[in-house]
């Protein structure tokens, strides 16, 4: 596997820890490459340009994906502050969007942690969306089951949930970056983004899906299309290490309307660099927001 090469005999720096290292196979890639680029104690930063579906209209802002290597507990479900056998090494994505409806700001953000070795699930996803009319949370667990609880302004929302374990749309954006000809295509089970739950306020379950894996000279496309929802996901990545995500589009039925007209949220990267960001709090830091090209 592609990340496991940089596991042998490594020492994660990310955010301070130091993981436990399990044994890999180091066949695919120069070993250098791949340590060089998830494992020299930075993370990947990449901005986006969003055109974001909301209230039946466009509106612009800004998407940002993150990620980081981590040890991971998966008893406790949290980063582990000190280095145990019993650690997961996973790769955190956090994804972020901001964009502002009419007067008042939307920022919304998913966490997902998912085992870079033998990672079907994420151990754990979290998600939250802060508006001027309130906000919402929701976390999965997995254990024997996938334990969701869903706390939310809005009444009769807030709820918890125990579901038969399937795949995560969250995960595939984590999924590419490890192996993308991994990923499952054909007709599946997925439950959707926690991002489209909450902002569609669907029910929290697994929906049929159409998935295929697109290929064209530098780039690939994976696409979700979700015919019961009338929804479709299209990201697009490099094709060569580290896969990059390049963009991506989701289009679906937007506004509250029975007639309500087929949308499509569309982001594109502005800039991707590596940085130790949980260092980078001083004034002349903002400098990188700039690099970034970020408001």
């Amino acid at each position: 596997m592609i990340l496991r090469l940089a596991l042998s005999s490594l020492l994660l720096l990310t955010c301070a820890s130091k993981p436990a290292t399990p044994e890999i196979d180091t066949k695919e890639l120069p070993i250098k490459t791949v340590k060089s680029y998830w494992f020299g104690g930075k993370a990947e930063i990449s901005s986006y340009e969003l055109k974001q579906a909301r209230y039946g209209e466009i509106h612009e802002g800004q998407s940002v994906l993150v990620y980081v290597t981590e040890p991971f507990s998966p008893s406790k479900l949290v980063k582990s502050d000190y280095s145990s056998e019993s650690d997961v090494q996973v790769l955190k994505l956090n994804h972020t969007k901001k964009f502002t409806t009419g007067i008042y700001p939307y920022s919304i953000m998913t966490s997902s942690f998912l085992p870079i070795e033998n990672g079907e699930h994420s151990l754990k996803i979290t998600s939250s969306s802060q508006e001027w009319c309130g906000h919402t949370y929701m976390e999965l667990q997995n254990k024997e089951k996938f334990e969701i609880a869903i706390h939310s302004y809005f009444e009769g929302e807030s709820s918890l949930i125990n579901l038969k374990k399937n795949l995560l749309e969250d995960d595939m954006w984590t999924k590419i970056r490890i192996k993308p000809e991994d990923l499952p295509t054909g007709k599946l089970k997925v439950i959707p983004s926690f991002f489209y739950l909450r902002l569609k306020h669907k029910e929290t379950q697994a929906y049929f899906c159409d998935a295929k894996i697109t290929e064209d000279k530098t780039t690939s496309t994976y696409e979700m299309n979700y015919v019961g929802l009338k929804r479709k996901v299209s990201i697009t990545f490099e094709n060569e290490f580290p896969y990059k995500i390049l963009g991506w589009t989701e289009s679906y039925p937007d506004g509250w309307a029975a007639d309500s007209p087929m949308l499509t949220t569309e982001a594109s990267v502005l800039n991707t660099i590596q940085s130790d960001y949980w260092n980078k709090n001083s004034v002349k830091d903002s400098e990188l927001r700039k690099e970034l090209r970020l408001n």
